[in-house]
């Protein structure tokens, strides 16, 4: 059994800092936006954490 492909969708959609935490960006922004307030347009601009218990499991679809 060889190597495990590297899952290209995760890769595109996550990314791992500097200090070792996975980022990714905020759900929900393609449409309906217009009926969003200001500051929910805001928050979805910014990166998000991805959680702790989920790192792992994506981790090893990235190697």
């Amino acid at each position: 059994m060889g190597k495990i492909k590297t899952n290209k969708s995760i890769t595109k959609r996550m990314r791992i800092t500097k200090n070792k935490k996975m980022v990714r960006r905020a759900a929900s922004q393609n449409h309906f936006n217009a009926r969003a307030t200001g500051n929910e347009t805001r928050k979805k601009h910014t990166t998000q954490n991805v959680h702790k218990r989920d790192i792992k499991k994506l981790m090893k679809r990235l190697a």
